[in-house]
């Protein structure tokens, strides 16, 4: 298929309106489904990582309006990992079907680590702990009293009820109800999925791979696929080149194509909006590479970066002004003092970030 060449401006331009940073959506349901997912992340700085990226994309919206929604009475999203990836997304309830399937076979791999069937002793433990559920309701790892000992995923020593309650997640025997103070909340699936999803007929492994491989699209909305995702969704998808910048085979969701043909007609309303502080891992910036060769910007998420080798600061948001990435901020919010201080910052000259750093202090609550 030939490739619909772009100019870089278009290509940017495209990306702002097919990622509702210029038209955000009247709220989280609609933005929940273009997107197929939202990243969550406990980590606050200046708002958690889902709050930020939700802030620019629904019209109105509030800190804990994510968790809010697919954790209401009807149920209309859930929390869990991507597939074949350890990052916790909000999905739509429509994406149960499709994860079913790949949750119940891990129950019976011998190994990693949560993917793992468990031994017989633990397997007594996690009957043990559904049975309280099921008497008690929903619980969090403290309310299960155990003094048992284990090893982390992540490698580091912590309470075997708590690792367990991790592997019946993965597994997909419990799922996470609600939190409180963030802190994960489980129940029984039969509880908090609605019968219809769960009793939806599972996906085949063909319709799990397309699924998959179009989940990433759309939440980019313009990447780069391996040859066996293209082979997979080739009748959903049309190749970009973008004049002067190289990477591997862009594509895009042809259902995308109005608008991209509305992006041909020179600047639009991005030309007049104030500059957008983004989450660190923004759709528009997520892939490193292809920011870096479309927009000219070399960004790392460096909460995980020691001190003295971060280059921007701990949690720096882009700065995107039109169809630029024109600098950082990184702003820390002290609520005890109820005021939003800027640690550091590097701005392009002739951009101001004042009003955009105004509206994030106003959405936290400080000054």
């Amino acid at each position: 298929m030939t490739p619909i060449h772009l100019e870089p401006a278009t290509a940017r331009r495209f990306l702002r309106r097919a990622l509702l940073l210029d038209t955000p959506a009247p709220d989280v349901a609609t933005a929940l489904a273009h997107h197929g997912y939202i990243q969550i992340d406990p980590i606050n700085v200046c708002g958690r990582m889902h709050d930020l990226i939700l802030r620019n994309r629904v019209t109105g919206y509030r800190e804990g309006d994510l968790h809010a929604h697919i954790h209401a009475p009807a149920r209309p999203g859930f929390e869990h990992y991507l597939p074949y990836a350890g990052i916790l997304v909000a999905y739509p309830a429509a994406a149960w079907p499709y994860l079913a399937p790949l949750l119940h076979g891990r129950r019976l791999r011998p190994k990693p680590a949560y993917h793992r069937k468990l031994s017989p002793k633990h397997e007594a433990l996690a009957q043990h702990i559904l049975a309280e559920m099921a008497a008690r309701g929903p619980l969090t790892s403290d309310d299960i009293e155990h003094e048992g000992r284990s090893v982390t995923g992540w490698g580091s020593p912590g309470r075997l009820v708590k690792n367990l309650l991790e592997v019946l997640f993965v597994h997909g025997r419990v799922l996470i109800t609600c939190r409180r103070n963030f802190r994960r909340v489980y129940d029984l699936p039969e509880r908090v999925l609605p019968a219809a999803w769960r009793h939806a007929p599972p996906k085949s492994a063909t319709e799990i791979a397309r699924w998959t491989a179009l989940l990433r699209l759309r939440q980019r909305r313009l990447c780069t696929l391996k040859r066996g995702e293209h082979a997979l969704i080739a009748d959903l998808v049309h190749p970009v080149a973008i004049t002067g910048v190289k990477t591997a085979p862009l594509y895009l969701l042809r259902t995308d194509l109005p608008i991209l043909e509305s992006c041909h007609s020179g600047p639009g309303a991005e030309s007049t909006l104030n500059p957008l502080l983004l989450a660190p891992l923004d759709p528009l910036i997520y892939d490193r590479r292809v920011t870096s060769a479309l927009w000219g910007f070399d960004y790392t998420w460096e909460v995980y970066t020691p001190p003295a080798k971060r280059v921007r600061g701990y949690y720096a948001l882009p700065v995107l002004a039109g169809t630029e990435l024109v600098g950082h901020v990184d702003p820390k919010a002290d609520r005890p003092a109820r005021k939003l201080r800027v640690v550091s910052r590097s701005v392009r000259r002739g951009h101001r970030v004042a009003p955009a750093l105004r509206a994030l202090a106003g959405w936290l609550g400080l000054k």
